[in-house]
């Protein structure tokens, strides 16, 4: 774990303004926390402002704090690597004009989406103040990963969630004063929640790699057959290229997937299941700190920190069956994950009420 700089130094202008932005609803479940310990301390001040799939007025009721700013991006059935260049385009300047509006001291984003990657843009070219939650993290079987890393680049404070994603930031040739490792904000909160006693034996969730929508869609069909003896659920894919294969897989197999579950509730039902099944990064985190086996299937979070939690196979049938019966017999109650002790959002919040902005250069040098 590299340390704090050495004499940290209290604003001296007062309270802090945070703009901590969330492009759909799956990074607020992880930034919740984050916001909520930033909105609760007395030396800052929360400027929530959401982008994306979060844009519009129906999306927003799951965020618990005002909206300080609404970027649209993505528009409805327009879907592909050009679309997301276009929606890209729009949030960056969208940001860019909410970054002149509320004028924070710190600009928050969390990952590698491209709302995050649009933020991160904005505020550096725009002269704000970036830190970056979940940096030198590796998922290399999405195109996202190379955004992750352009954002380590942009961002004036880094906040890992491991030491080992800490290391390679260091060896990305960030100055290791600004890297401060905090854990994954997906661990804070989940403590407090009980396992759903009605909760399925398998959660299945597989997301597109960016692949033909055929391969996808044969790849779920796959996944599919293989659980089909076992009480499940079966959550609707993220929106990136090739989810149409995916859906259709879903719907042909006679499955209505669930949309959207909040947190909480997923988290009831994660920590109730027997296994969790596809190539979600819930499988890498939230599964292996709830003592869930999970089954990582493909390329899609190659690189990734794997607990000991964590079978990974890939997407033929036969092998999805031996990891999983491997998943189903694996005691976790003693195993460990790297991703800390749930205390990420105030240790996020006490680190920027310490931090005087002003002494934070904007101009970057890199340690190579």
């Amino acid at each position: 774990m590299y340390p704090p700089p050495s004499t940290p130094t209290s604003n001296p202008a007062g309270v802090q303004q945070i703009a901590v932005l969330t492009g759909s609803r799956a990074d607020y479940g992880l930034l919740e926390p984050v916001m909520r310990a930033i909105d609760l301390h007395p030396q800052l001040a929360l400027q929530c402002v959401v982008a994306g799939t979060h844009h519009t007025t129906a999306s927003r009721d799951d965020i618990a704090f005002p909206t300080a700013a609404a970027i649209p991006m993505q528009r409805i059935n327009e879907t592909g690597r050009d679309a997301d260049a276009y929606a890209l385009g729009r949030g960056v300047a969208g940001v860019a004009q909410a970054l002149v509006d509320l004028r924070p001291h710190w600009v928050v984003v969390l990952g590698d989406r491209i709302e995050a990657f649009a933020a991160a843009a904005a505020a550096a070219v725009g002269g704000h103040r970036l830190a970056h939650l979940h940096g030198g993290d590796r998922a290399q079987g999405v195109a996202d990963e190379s955004l992750r890393h352009a954002i380590s680049k942009l961002a004036h404070l880094h906040l890992p969630a491991t030491d080992v994603s800490a290391q390679r930031l260091v060896q990305m040739g960030e100055d290791p004063a600004r890297v401060h490792v905090v854990g994954s904000p997906a661990v804070d909160g989940i403590q407090a929640i009980g396992p759903d006693p009605n909760a399925p034996q398998l959660i299945v969730i597989l997301h597109p790699v960016g692949d033909h929508e055929h391969a996808e869609h044969a790849r779920m069909a796959t996944l599919l057959r293989v659980t089909q003896s076992h009480r499940r659920m079966v959550l609707a894919p993220n929106a990136d290229p090739g989810a149409a294969g995916i859906r259709r897989a879903i719907e042909e197999a006679g499955i209505t997937p669930v949309e959207h579950l909040p947190r909480p509730r997923f988290l009831a039902v994660l920590k109730g299941a027997r296994a969790l099944v596809g190539n979600s990064s819930a499988g890498l985190i939230e599964a292996a700190v709830c003592g869930t086996p999970a089954v990582n299937i493909g390329p899609r979070q190659a690189g990734r920190e794997t607990p000991p939690s964590v079978t990974s196979c890939d997407h033929g049938a036969g092998c999805i069956v031996a990891a999983l019966d491997r998943a189903l017999s694996l005691d976790t109650t003693t195993l460990s994950h790297p991703y800390g002790a749930g205390d990420t959002g105030p240790r996020v919040a006490a680190l920027f009420a310490k931090l005087n902005p002003a002494a934070v250069p904007l101009h970057k040098r890199n340690m190579f």
